[in-house]
Formats: C-alpha cells, sequence, structure tokens
C-alpha cells in the first residue's frame, strides 16, 4: 500500500497557543506499541478542554489570557460552555474581541498529540477512522508509526463568505490520485477540506451567517450525522472536533440566515460587548497599540520619546465611549475598539511629528492635535444619513465632548471668577498642534491665574511638553463651559475673554 502525500503542516494560528509550551519538545514515541506501553489514553477533544480548564480555573487561572473587560460577564459564560463540553457562538459587534477569544481557547488542549503518521486527518491511532489509518493500523500493528502533532496545528478557522464550496470544507475528489492510478471508487483519491483535517481540534467559522445553507447543510451533516458524501463517495467519518463560531447579533438573530438544525447546535451561546468604561477600553489600548520606539535610530537621529499624559488618554476613550451611544452613528455596524487604539495611536503620531519639527526631545499629545484623528476615525464609523461633509463636524462635536467630561474629571479651578478676569479684552492666547512647548510657558507668564490648575493637572510636573497639554486642557475647558471665546482656524485655536 501507498501513502499519501503528507499534507504540509499548517502554519501555528497567532496567540492560539501558549508561549510558555513552545520550547517543550514532542515525547519520544515513535510506534503504536510504545504509545501503548506508555499508558497514554485517548479521550475526546471536549472532555480534554475540560480537564485542562477545570486546572486552570482551580488554580486561580484565567481560561484565556490578554482578554480584558469581560472578567465578571463573558468568561463565566464560556467557562461554563467549555466545563459542559458545549459547542460555542459568539454573538457580538466588530471589534469585541471574538475572534481573539476563539484563538485563545487552542491554549485549553493538550500541547503535543500523537496521529497515525501521515495521516491528513490526525487519525486517533487507537481508534483511526480515515481509509489509509485503518490499512496501516491493520497491516503493521505495534509497528504502525506515530507522530505529534501540537496543538497550534489543532486548530482552524474559516471567515464564511458566499463562495465558500462544500470542497472546502469537506473535500474533494483529487483528480492527481486518479492520474496516478487509482479508481473514482477508491476512497484513497479523496482530498480531505479544512474541517476532516481539523478532526480532533477546533474548528472556528467567523461570521456564521454568510454561509451559504446549502453549505450549512454540508456542515451539519458531517458533524451531526457523521457522515459525508463527496463526489459520489458516501463516506463514513465520526470526527471529533468543537465547534466555535462568531455572529453579529443582527445577522443571527432578525434575518434567519441559520438553518435551524444547525443553530440547535450550539450549546451556549454567548454576547459579548464593549468595554464598559474608559478605564477599561484604556487598558486594552495600552496592551495592544502600537507606539513609536525612541530606540530606533533613523539617520542618525532617534525618535523622540513619547509622553502621553493621562488626560489625553482618557479623551481619546471617552470618545469611543461617547460614539457608541451617539444616535448618528449606525449601532448596528458597532463601533469597534480598534477605532480606540488607532486614534490613541494617530494622537501620539501627531505629537511626535511636532516634536521632530520643534526640535523637541519628547513628544506629549496636546487637544489641538484632536482633529488630526479624522483620519484614523473616519473608517471605523458608519455615519447615519447625514449632508455630504458633516462627518468631521460630527467628529468634532464627539471630541469636544469627551473633552469636556475630562475637564469637569480632572481640573480643579479654585478661583473660577478670577481666573476668567485674567483673560481682558486685550489678552490674547495662541494654541494650535505645531506650537512648540515652550510658547505655552510665555501663556503661564502671561496669565499667572493659570499656574493652579495647570499644575494640579500635570500633578506638579515641570516638563514643557506636559506643562503644554495641560495648558491646552484648561484653555479648551474654559471655552467649552462658556468661559472663554474661542476663533478656530484649522488646527490653530485663538482663546479670548468674553467681554
Amino acid at each position: 500500500m501507498t501513502a499519501p502525500e503528507p499534507a504540509p503542516a499548517p502554519e501555528p494560528t497567532p496567540h492560539a497557543a501558549d508561549p510558555e509550551a513552545l520550547t517543550t519538545p514532542p515525547p519520544d514515541v515513535a510506534t503504536l506499541g510504545a504509545l501503548r506501553a506508555s499508558g497514554w489514553r485517548s479521550i475526546p477533544v471536549a472532555e480534554e478542554m475540560r480537564r485542562n480548564a477545570a486546572v486552570r480555573i482551580g488554580g486561580g487561572r484565567p481560561l484565556v489570557e490578554g482578554v480584558l473587560g469581560f472578567e465578571t460577564t463573558v468568561l463565566p459564560q464560556l467557562e461554563n460552555a467549555v466545563l459542559a463540553g458545549h459547542d460555542v457562538i459568539l454573538l457580538g459587534e466588530r471589534g469585541q474581541a471574538k475572534t481573539r477569544l476563539i484563538r485563545s481557547l487552542v491554549g485549553l488542549l493538550d500541547e503535543w498529540l500523537p496521529v497515525v503518521a501521515h495521516s491528513e486527518i490526525n487519525d486517533d491511532p487507537f481508534h483511526p477512522v480515515s481509509r489509509f489509518a485503518r490499512d496501516v493500523v491493520a497491516e503493521q500493528g505495534d509497528a504502525a508509526p506515530i507522530a505529534w502533532v501540537h496543538r497550534s496545528q489543532r486548530y482552524g478557522e474559516k471567515l464564511a463568505t458566499p463562495d465558500t464550496s462544500i470542497a472546502d470544507l469537506i473535500g474533494e475528489v483529487d483528480p492527481i490520485r486518479v492520474a496516478e492510478g487509482r479508481y473514482l471508487s477508491d476512497e484513497l483519491t479523496i482530498h480531505y477540506g479544512l474541517v476532516p483535517r481539523l478532526n480532533r481540534g477546533i474548528f472556528a467559522v467567523n461570521e456564521l451567517p454568510d454561509l451559504a445553507e446549502r453549505i450549512q447543510v454540508g456542515l451539519l451533516n458531517v458533524l451531526e450525522e457523521r457522515d459525508v458524501q463527496i463526489r459520489g463517495h458516501r463516506v463514513r467519518l465520526p470526527l471529533d472536533i468543537v465547534l466555535v463560531a462568531t455572529a453579529n447579533p443582527e445577522d443571527y438573530t432578525n434575518r434567519g440566515r441559520i438553518i435551524t438544525p444547525l443553530k440547535d447546535r450550539f450549546g451556549a451561546q454567548i454576547r459579548t460587548h464593549y468595554p464598559p468604561d474608559a478605564a477599561t477600553e484604556l487598558r486594552i489600548v495600552e496592551s495592544e497599540a502600537q507606539l513609536p520606539d525612541p530606540a530606533v535610530e533613523d539617520a542618525g537621529s532617534s525618535v523622540p520619546t513619547l509622553v502621553m499624559p493621562d488626560f489625553m488618554a482618557e479623551i481619546v476613550a471617552e470618545l469611543s465611549q461617547l460614539a457608541r451611544e451617539s444616535p448618528h452613528l449606525n449601532q448596528r455596524s458597532g463601533v469597534s475598539v480598534r477605532l480606540t487604539i488607532a486614534n490613541y495611536e494617530t494622537l501620539a503620531a501627531n505629537a511626535v511629528r511636532r516634536a521632530l519639527r520643534n526640535g523637541e526631545p519628547d513628544a506629549v499629545p496636546r487637544v489641538s492635535d484632536l482633529p488630526s484623528l479624522v483620519s484614523s476615525t473616519q473608517g471605523k464609523v458608519e455615519v447615519e444619513t447625514l449632508e455630504e461633509g458633516r462627518e468631521e463636524a460630527l467628529f468634532s462635536q464627539l471630541a469636544a465632548a469627551a473633552t469636556l467630561l475630562v475637564f469637569r474629571r480632572r481640573v480643579v479651578l479654585e478661583d473660577p471668577k478670577a481666573l476668567v478676569a485674567a483673560f481682558t479684552e486685550e489678552t490674547v492666547v495662541h494654541a494650535g498642534d505645531d506650537l512648540p512647548a515652550a510658547a505655552y510657558a510665555e501663556t503661564l507668564a502671561k496669565i499667572p491665574a493659570l499656574a493652579g490648575a495647570v499644575s494640579k493637572l500635570t500633578g506638579g510636573s515641570e516638563d514643557p511638553g506636559v506643562v503644554a497639554s495641560a495648558v491646552e486642557l484648561v484653555l479648551e475647558g474654559l471655552h467649552l463651559t462658556k468661559r472663554l471665546n474661542k476663533e478656530a482656524a484649522g488646527t490653530r485655536a485663538t482663546y479670548r475673554g468674553r467681554g
């Protein structure tokens, strides 16, 4: 008997496996007899995940690593689903970490799994499923060769699209194997699709409602009835797979785009959500944002050191929180956390650009940098029916509302009347994203009444960039609370008294 060409090993899925275990070599067991003698026991995938989840939960460790904001909502439900051995569907809008949650489940698999060597569908050496593996075990017995598969290769996901075919998911007759002399009736002519190749693993479908109904039927058939027809072959495939899927709630619940038997297969339906508050959103941003690295040097000049004031980071997070409540944005589409991350990175980049042009060692974002976030916002939100060109005006309103929230939370004005009175008709203060930090020291010298509020906002820091950022927040807050007038032209602004 000639073995079919072994399938190329899939690339490890990002974030799929526990990094601590990647250096552990596979067990030194190479034959079925040695595997039997080692005492290894075959168990279903759901039981394997349940066992490893119990160890994590009992040890006080989170079920999945690196997912923030779900500790008291989503994760307890996911723990229940895994402990119950259920297939799971996650319902949520875009940017709610659904895919990350699913990929993290691979960490609940054993690190190494024994399979019949050269098996295309990870055949269990004790209970082979494919014709090839059954023949190998029958002919060679305890001498049958064993290979070890890492858990990162036991996970696969498919983005559901209307053109997804049965051949993609289940399989197709391989014309090359037919050309080599095999009969069409020979089961060894079958080239298995993604689902059989993930036997004894986790199969994920992203955006399940986009899968055509006839494909859903084929998927259900192989997962539930355990058999499949490929070009006239009726192949019995008792696959061992944990099925996980994601969907938008509107598509899943309202449009009826899921066949009822497949919907009924999911034992757990878990609703995800966006970060409940700005603080949680910031924790996610700080762990995900890719910021300029001052250690990187280019042509002999290093990148300025980024200093992100807490109040500026809060404005970015509050902007996203307000966007999720805005009636002018399509909430069915959602406002992804990726918006917050992109805005945070853009805010930092604009500050770095200013520092480079002004020759300053530190890059500190300011309120005048907020207009730069239009480019990173427009592609991530869907505006409801508005006149052409109104998107920027809507963004400005959201940015102003976020700034006002942070101003009221952060800024303490000991004597507001005296501060406002310091702005006489002749007093004019300029601000802008191109002004050097030193310009704001002159503002403080001109209006000493600002010093108290600025000092409390900066925590006593005398860093020129941080002071400049604090001055802008106080000025903008005084304008938004109708204590100062503001004339804006592009990224430049002029503040003056209302008298």
